[in-house]
């Protein structure tokens, strides 16, 4: 055991009567006088000397009250922008080996975030947990503990706790070594366990909605459920984050007539965000539709206590950590159905057709989509200012819940604050609306000004499908507001400016492969609303016109659908009309002469190639696309 541990324990030794006393709270002495040193011995940068922002390895968190405390951890560590474990620190007068809350606590952050452990100390104790399992404030605090520690067993276990988390340990993959060779068995990870919450959500208010408001459509009810289920989540997360108070929804379900208080939420919020999912009323300059249908819907108080009591204690969900490429996996999934209605009024939620054509759902697997951001979007930007970088447009054009661009968000978030770190800092520091700010904690960020703008300025998305599309924005939104808190809103609000940005503009609902002219040729009653909508063509010129007429877009990226579409033409996804549309426009394609012949076989994502090389990439532009 090295010197600097066997002095700390001797120390602590000397000190612990007094710090467990009771009497005043030592967390905060225990942390700064033994978890740090202990780490730091670790090999860890626990006070990120000498790192800017965007390097920094260990966060210490500003803690958002919740039910059960802080609703983020004291330490989160991270290497290369990844977070590996988390550290919650307790008093030292808590008991941690039978403490059941603090138990809960650390594993519901582990599992809300898909970190794979966490640690559990007061520096006399240091246990373990695997962040697998769902937690269950019933559970015994032994269950998913995979190791226990005390501090006059350090010098004994030091080599053990070094090979799983010093630095270097962590850097050639200690974690996920340790829980495959622990043997544990699997827990359901927070996606699985959130999808099938939402997806009972929705059908319980679709059959609740179809019963209590019989004069809805089908495309009526699929609207209604999606908002209200988008909304409240979109609060909850805001409570966690800290920008909401804690408890508002929860409070409802102990008055009648849940749903009206809901929607003066929903209204109020509405007034805060600038969100389109809280768009009540038509407003100059405002693109986003206008909702005018569920303010007045009837929603029993029965089925809303189900799913607002399922978000708060004892609920193993904590939003405040969860990362949004998890929400936007779950939203993928949970996307792949729709309700229909039968002429009964009977409610049945089905796979889309192109879901059953297609096999079911397959999201893209978050380090798939990082390599082809870095490799797009990271090597266009690098060696720019961010003046050049504003004048960038980067495009998903079938963006589903918005995966692709939520990861292109953030790498042009961390280089953004990156180059104004290492660029005049101070100076970006000033002025009533400054580039970069400081949190509570002193750590410098980008301001919440500069994050709407970099996300206006360079992302933009397409999806045929509407829910895909409002999904997306909900998702690109949260991330616009993480690190935001009750006192940076407040600051907000002293310049009468709601917080976040319409993506109207931005984020669109559409046929990315059929245009306009397709009607050119084709006869059918226009006045069939249902076909209409089903086709959805999109004009890239009108929808994107000063992109266009700058010469279209300079990255394209994406998982375009993979569809073979066999047969004359027999595959359910597109009908005659539509293919031969699309083998008509595309076949004169000069950059790829075969494109919608890959492999012998016709497929959607060619047509998806061949429009983009058409027509919508720029001279001297990439495409990044998953085909095989």
């Amino acid at each position: 055991m090295p010197a600097d541990i066997e002095s700390l324990v001797a120390t602590f030794e000397m000190n612990i009567e007094t710090l467990k006393n009771g009497k005043t709270k030592a967390e905060a002495e225990v942390r700064k006088n033994y978890i740090d040193p202990l780490f730091e011995v670790l090999g860890w940068n626990v006070r990120n000397a000498g790192l800017h922002e965007y390097e920094k390895e260990v966060v210490a968190e500003y803690p958002v009250k919740g039910e059960l405390g802080t609703k983020k951890a004291d330490y989160c560590f991270r290497l290369n922008g990844k977070n590996m474990f988390y550290v919650e620190a307790k008093d030292p007068y808590v008991n941690i080996e039978a403490n059941q809350k603090a138990a809960f606590q650390i594993r519901s952050y582990c599992w809300s975030a898909k970190v794979p452990l966490g640690v559990l100390t007061d520096f006399e104790e240091f246990a373990i947990y695997d962040g697998g399992h769902e937690p269950r404030i019933t559970d015994s605090t032994k269950t998913a503990r995979i190791n226990y520690f005390h501090y006059k067993e350090y010098k004994d276990k030091w080599k053990e706790i070094a090979a799983l988390f010093s630095r270097q340990a962590v850097a050639d993959g200690s974690l996920e070594k340790y829980i495959r060779k622990a043997k544990r068995k699997k827990g359901i990870p927070v996606d699985e366990t959130f999808l099938k919450d939402m997806e009972h959500w929705r059908e319980i208010l679709a059959v609740n909605l179809a019963l209590r408001n019989p004069e809805l459509s089908r495309r009526e009810i699929n609207f209604a459920v999606q908002r209200t289920i988008d909304r409240i989540v979109f609060l909850r997360i805001c409570e966690d984050r800290g920008t909401e108070a804690y408890g508002r929804i929860q409070r409802l379900v102990m008055k009648k007539n849940i749903y009206a208080g809901l929607v003066h939420l929903f209204r109020e919020a509405d007034a805060k965000y600038n969100s389109g999912i809280f768009c009540f009323a038509k407003e100059k300059g405002r693109t986003e539709g206008v909702d005018t249908l569920t303010p007045n819907l009837k929603l029993d108080d029965s089925v809303l206590k189900t799913v607002v009591e399922r978000l708060y204690y004892p609920s193993p969900y904590n939003f405040a950590v969860m990362p949004a490429d998890i929400l936007g996996q779950i939203y993928e999934r949970f996307l792949g159905k729709v309700i229909e209605i039968s002429q009964e009024r009977k409610v049945s939620v089905e796979e889309k057709p192109e879901v059953r054509k297609a096999g079911g759902v397959y999201y893209t697997p978050t380090y798939i989509v990082n390599y082809i951001v870095e490799n797009t979007i990271d090597k266009l930007i690098d060696g720019k200012t961010p003046a050049q970088v504003a004048k960038m447009r980067f495009l998903d054009p079938a963006c589903g819940s918005g995966s692709f661009l939520i990861q292109a968000y953030q790498h042009l978030l961390d280089w953004h604050l990156a180059w104004y770190s290492q660029n005049d800092r101070e100076k970006h520091l000033k002025g009533k609306r400054p580039v970069l700010v400081k949190d509570r904690k002193g750590s410098v960020r980008l301001g919440i000004d500069t994050r709407k703008q970099i996300l206006l300025n360079n992302v933009y998305g397409v999806d045929i499908d509407f829910q895909a599309v409002e999904v997306t924005k909900l998702s690109l939104l949260l991330k616009v507001l993480e690190g935001e808190d009750d006192l940076t809103m407040q600051q907000i609000g002293i310049f009468k400016e709601r917080a976040l940005p319409d993506l109207g503009k931005n984020i669109k609902c559409g046929n990315s492969l059929i245009g306009p002219d397709y009607y050119e040729n084709v006869q059918m009653n226009l006045n069939d609303e249902d076909e209409i909508l089903r086709v959805n063509v999109f004009d890239w010129n009108a929808e994107f016109g000063e992109i266009m007429e700058n010469g279209g877009f300079d990255a394209v990226i994406g998982n375009p659908p993979w569809i073979s579409l066999s047969g004359k033409f027999g595959n359910n996804i597109l009908t005659d009309q539509e293919l031969s549309y699309l083998i008509n426009k595309f076949k004169g394609n000069t950059y790829m002469p075969n494109i919608l012949l890959l492999w012998g076989r016709l497929n959607t994502f060619g047509l998806f190639i061949g429009r983009i090389l058409n027509s919508v990439l720029a001279n001297n532009g990439f495409i990044s696309f998953i085909i095989a």
